[in-house]
């Protein structure tokens, strides 16, 4: 039996495998190792003025609200400025219509800043909060600034609050505190019962936005684009702008968040614990927008009474200092898909090892390093498997050429050689095969991590996130790849050996493409593979190069 046709199978499929269930992971699917994510539930459809009513679910249906009352003067802009977040709030409905990072550039041009909510001809991402259960103050209904300071300057907080006028016997003040530091802001309700009976409001917070990706990548890869529910029982779960439909999907919790995301940046509602249930709900509006939101059920009103919520709205880079404890499970936005496990450790892993370099390329270079010397035992163990078949060689060939007309006793002679010679035909494979899983992780976690995002290494690699300008990592990784080849045993069959030198060429086009800290991180990965198996060749007596193509 001829060993070497059944490994190339076996890393063909093993590769589909886990490209496929990369594919289905991305798609927010269950892939191919986990229960698929559990469907939420149809509701009967909704008005479209992007109020979320007829939302709650149970056995008795809430009454078909009254649709928001359109604005009876045009809209202000009040700007706020803090460390980090340049923000306009409008004053129909208090809601956040523009959001600059000061510390990100624009992914198409540097010269502007990082824009993540805004709203215009063009574009729509913005987020909204609002009353339902009756003609309440809603994101559609004029708020007024109330006095205060609207720049941060040298304070550690800023507190801006907007206050609506009386609308269906409630009032309605919403404040918006923005610490220094921090892209989490902190967002206070104060709901007023100003009538004469008791009321059952409901206080709904979304993201509304449109379908357009601002992160499209490549034909190669794919990075996650659309919405993201959490809660404890649930946990997290993703959906592509393309699963919303006319009538809503809605869940109902007793915890969690709801955000939106795309590749580096995160927009998240999240409600901090509260005694009433809540429910998440995702749907498609007119001109191509797309609401995900959170319902709070506030308990009753009595006349004069008042009822507060407090909830955290983050705007900003999945920054793991900044998502970590921020909320239960919000970590999950750095989306590292089914090698969680063991992306996070890697990442940790990473960042140590910046703090003490203090430059992304570097510390790439150094985690590669740190890799090849935890796998030195095994990736040894595979290349003295491949130096002894690369010794055996011209023996094989021969062989092979001996029994070309008897395929039975061609094998047969080569299960003896292998037995008499000591070498397992999979010994080359199997620990390369054990190493796969961390490879894919180390992969999600370079494209995945914002730190790298504009982080410059050296010479003409300015941002380890963007394709390499001149091409010249992908040119010398491909370059080693070759040099690999040479260094491997050349198969006996002709077809399998001109297999192995077009491999190398196919996979690296798509390194041309791939963000420069992806090929860095694999040019450095050849670099040091191509030294071990040079000297375990060396100390074998092997030849270092095959000859054959």
């Amino acid at each position: 039996m001829d060993y070497r046709r059944s490994i190339l199978w076996v890393i063909f499929t093993v590769s589909v495998i886990f490209l496929y269930n990369s594919w289905l992971r991305s798609k927010g699917e269950g892939g191919l190792f986990g229960e698929p994510p559990k469907p939420v539930a149809s509701q009967p459809a909704a008005p479209t003025s992007g109020v979320p009513s007829s939302l709650a679910s149970g056995p008795a249906a809430a009454p078909q609200l009254a649709p928001a009352r359109p604005t009876q003067q045009p809209a202000t802009l009040t700007e706020v400025r803090t460390d980090l977040l340049d923000l306009k709030i409008s004053s129909q409905g208090a809601s956040v219509v523009y959001a600059g990072l000061r510390k990100y550039q624009s992914q198409n041009d540097s010269a502007k800043r990082m824009v993540l909510f805004e709203q215009n001809g063009q574009r729509t991402y913005v987020a909204q909060s609002g009353l339902v259960g009756g003609d309440f103050p809603n994101h559609q209904t004029p708020m007024t600034l109330l006095p205060g300071p609207l720049d941060m300057g040298q304070a550690k907080s800023l507190t801006v609050s907007f206050r609506s006028p009386v609308v269906g016997g409630v009032q309605l003040t919403r404040s918006y505190t923005f610490h220094r530091g921090s892209y989490a802001i902190d967002v206070r309700d104060t709901v007023v019962n100003k009538g004469s009976v008791e009321l059952r409001p409901q206080l709904y917070m979304q993201l509304v936005r449109d379908g357009h990706n601002p992160s499209e990548g490549t034909h190669f890869y794919h990075t996650f684009f659309g919405a993201a529910l959490y809660d404890s029982a649930a946990k997290f779960q993703k959906f592509e702008f393309s699963d919303f439909h006319d009538q809503p999907k809605t869940r109902q919790a007793s915890d969690g968040w709801v955000a939106v995301l795309q590749q580096y940046f995160a927009a998240a509602w999240l409600p901090q614990p509260y005694r009433g249930a809540r429910e998440f709900y995702m749907r498609k509006l007119p001109d191509g927008l797309y609401a995900t939101g959170v319902l709070l059920h506030l308990p009753g009103l009595a006349p004069g009474a008042q009822e507060q919520a407090s909830q955290v709205l983050f705007v900003g880079p999945e920054l793991q200092s900044q998502v970590e404890g921020l909320a239960p499970g919000f970590e999950l936005v750095r989306d590292y898909g089914w090698v969680t496990i063991i992306a996070k450790p890697l990442f940790w892993v990473l960042e140590q090892i910046h703090r003490l370099l203090g430059n992304w390329g570097w510390s790439i270079i150094g985690l590669t390093i740190l890799l090849k010397l935890a796998f030195f035992p095994l990736t040894a163990a595979s290349y003295r498997s491949m130096a002894r078949m690369k010794a055996v060689g011209p023996r094989l060939t021969a062989l092979r050429e001996r029994h070309k007309d008897d395929p039975q006793a061609m094998n047969a002679a080569m299960v003896e050689m292998y037995r008499k010679e000591k070498i397992n035909p999979l010994g080359g494979c199997l620990p390369v095969v054990i190493q796969i899983p961390v490879f894919i992780a180390l992969y999600w976690v370079l494209l995945s991590s914002v730190e790298l995002r504009g982080a410059p290494w050296l010479g003409w690699i300015h941002d380890l996130s963007a394709k390499d300008p001149y091409y010249v990592l992908p040119l010398v990784m491909t370059a080693t790849s070759f040099l690999q080849v040479k260094l491997n045993p050349t198969p006996p069959d002709p077809m399998q050996a001109r297999l192995m030198w077009i491999m190398p060429l196919a996979f690296s086009v798509m390194f041309f493409f791939f963000p420069s800290g992806l090929v860095l991180y694999w040019l450095t990965n050849n670099i040091f593979s191509i030294a071990q198996q040079w000297f375990i060749n060396r100390k074998m007596g092997v030849p270092e190069f095959s000859t054959a193509k």
